[in-house]
């Protein structure tokens, strides 16, 4: 379900880093970053309100940046492995738009 006025995006379009990070959230790791899994809050309230826990953040790599970047998937859902949407993320969560898979 895609956040109230907010774009899509369809698979072809994701940066090429997306996709792999993408594959290693349904093989369930292993994830180059700590952080990679942890609870996305949604403190931003632009994904739709779901119950804590619900989402989940992993970074996107971004060529030559020697740090995590701004680049994120989240994805939302009771099974990490099998997500039932994700949202990218190119400007570190001030917009999402949900990833539209072949």
């Amino acid at each position: 379900m895609a956040p109230s006025g907010s774009a899509t995006i369809a698979w072809q379009q994701l940066p090429p880093e997306a996709h792999t990070t993408y594959g290693l959230i349904r093989q369930g790791g292993p994830f180059p970053y700590d952080r990679d899994g942890s609870t996305f809050f949604n403190r931003e309230r632009l994904l739709p309100a779901q119950p804590r826990g619900y989402y989940r953040e992993y970074t996107v790599r971004t060529p030559g940046v020697p740090h995590r970047g701004a680049r994120r998937i989240v994805c939302g859902g009771r099974q990490p492995r099998e997500p039932e949407a994700c949202y990218y993320t190119a400007d570190h969560y001030n917009s999402f738009a949900l990833i539209i898979a072949p």
